[in-house]
């Protein structure tokens, strides 16, 4: 199978923000109790902070961290969680059914944040809560001089205010599993309000606006526009969320996804768009992804109802899994100029790309290494390529491209990525590579990741998914042949 990519710094799609590469950590599980924080485990810290875990989390290059949910944020009273830790209320969480015992809350957070080299993109209670408590909330985090939020902040040991800078309006308030489920009339009236005070208390804010829980929703599309149309003006962002399966066992369909969220991503992007012309705005309203992956090996793991951190959302990922989620980072960065916040959900043991034993080992799961090259690799600007390859139909779609590919020029560093998946179960391709005008730029490492069963998945005991490093691919003025396998990840660096 031969394919011809064509590749030109004029090929711009947009700047590639940071924070699209950002993660998640919610009140779940053993997402914080077990995976972050275990005080007491042999790798702990100080602050009862797992190294392991920080160390991990710093090889994933991972620029913000969202959190406290998720479900979670929406029955969530924020002064719980700081103060004496001995003070503090033990809580059941309807969300998920456990028990909250608060010995983690929201400065303990910003600690860890500062060990792990991220930021914090804070979500606010818009369920069961308003207004009055968002914005007392970014009084407490943000707030430098005087006042009754920042005295008590000060008073917790932390004079310096944290300076939050991007905070979530809710979490999926259009789901009825969700707290203080709403309208999108009625949320677009709470978000709205929620944002004008939030930016009024620090104006240096920016806001996410809940889109709809999933494209599957009854309520998409016109959600996202009446929801809109009422807080155009205060916020900054609309969210998506979108989990894959492949429960049916069709590996082609389920490579196929990315198809789905092409236009999962035009439509929400169309949608704002029509409310921006409607108002007559000159405000351009972006993306963020702040929740995605595959989601569907532990969906039904039983566990003690009210207890505290049990085995929730534990999913094991296979190599299947990691192809996926490399084409999905690469459907994103194909969107560069809109998307500009993704959190892959979750950072730690929920539904993660790390995982660990409580009070034992720790390993990087399939999915780890498509992440972990993206995001630090795929820095500057997104370049489109222009690329022609066969395509396949199956079972849930027709007309999907064998190859995935993108590449991004970080201009300062003077390098040029390309990434690529091979959908192919049996065929490697040729990847014929024009560099229009890229002179000087010589292939200097080719990763990849191939040669896996499908299924094939990493253990605390063996961990055999992990990515090599192959022979450089032949390049002569301006051209370069690659070889990639069947089934495959691949990440070929160029330098000038």
């Amino acid at each position: 199978m031969n394919a011809k990519i064509t590749l030109a710094k004029e090929f711009k799609t947009g700047e590639i923000d940071k924070r699209l590469y950002g993660s998640f950590i919610e009140h779940l599980g053993r997402a914080v109790y077990g995976g972050i924080y275990e005080p007491g485990h042999p790798a702990a810290d100080e602050n009862g902070f797992r190294t392991d875990v920080i160390e991990l989390v710093k090889e994933l290059n991972v620029p913000i961290v969202r959190y406290p949910g998720g479900n979670f944020v929406s029955g969530y009273n924020w002064e719980d969680g700081v103060g004496d830790v001995a003070l503090r209320p033990k809580r059941l969480d309807l969300a998920w059914g456990t028990t909250e015992p608060n010995t983690f809350g929201t400065n303990e957070f910003m600690n860890w944040c500062k060990k792990a080299n991220t930021e914090c993109m804070m979500a606010v209670n818009l369920g069961t809560r308003g207004a009055d408590e968002a914005r007392n909330l970014v009084e407490y985090m943000n707030h430098k001089g005087d006042s009754a939020w920042a005295d008590l902040r000060k008073s917790h040991g932390y004079n310096e205010p944290w300076n939050v800078k991007l905070w979530c309006l809710g979490n999926e308030m259009d789901g009825r599993w969700q707290m203080g489920a709403k309208t999108a009339v009625d949320y677009g009236k709470l978000a709205n309000e929620a944002s004008k005070m939030m930016k009024w208390t620090d104006p240096s804010i920016e806001t996410v606006l809940c889109g709809s829980s999933s494209r599957n929703s009854p309520t998409f599309g016109e959600w996202e526009a009446q929801s809109l149309e009422i807080a155009y003006d205060s916020i900054d962002y609309v969210s998506l969320h979108q989990y894959y399966d492949n429960r049916s066992g069709d590996t082609a369909s389920f490579l196929a996804k990315t198809l789905e969220l092409e236009e999962f991503i035009y439509s929400v992007i169309c949608v704002c768009d029509y409310v921006k012309a409607k108002k007559r705005s000159k405000k351009t309203i972006n993306l963020s992804f702040d929740e995605w992956n595959v989601w569907y090996h532990s969906n039904n793991a039983p566990y003690d109802k009210w207890s505290m951190a049990p085995n929730l959302l534990e999913d094991i990922y296979n190599f299947e899994d990691a192809l996926l989620i490399g084409s999905m980072l690469i459907t994103f960065l194909k969107h560069a100029d809109r998307i500009k916040i993704g959190c892959l959900a979750q950072l730690v043991n929920v539904i993660a790309p790390i995982f660990t034993k409580t009070g034992g080992g720790i390993f990087k799961q399939t999915i780890f290494y498509p992440f972990e090259h993206v995001s630090n690799f795929g820095r500057g600007v997104a370049l489109n390529p222009i690329v022609e390859c066969q395509k396949y139909d199956c079972k849930e779609f027709t007309d999907v491209p064998y190859i995935d590919c993108i590449a991004t020029y970080d201009e300062e560093k003077e390098e040029v990525t390309v990434f690529a998946v091979n959908k192919s179960q049996d065929d490697g391709a040729v990847l014929d590579i024009n560099f229009m005008d890229f002179e000087g730029f010589k292939p200097f490492e080719f990763i990849s990741m191939d040669g896996f069963d499908k299924n094939a998945e990493n253990s605390f005991e063996s961990s055999p998914v992990q990515p090599h490093n192959n022979a450089l691919p032949e390049f002569d003025c301006g051209r370069m042949t690659a070889q990639i396998k069947p089934f495959s990840w691949n990440v070929i660096r160029l330098k000038k």
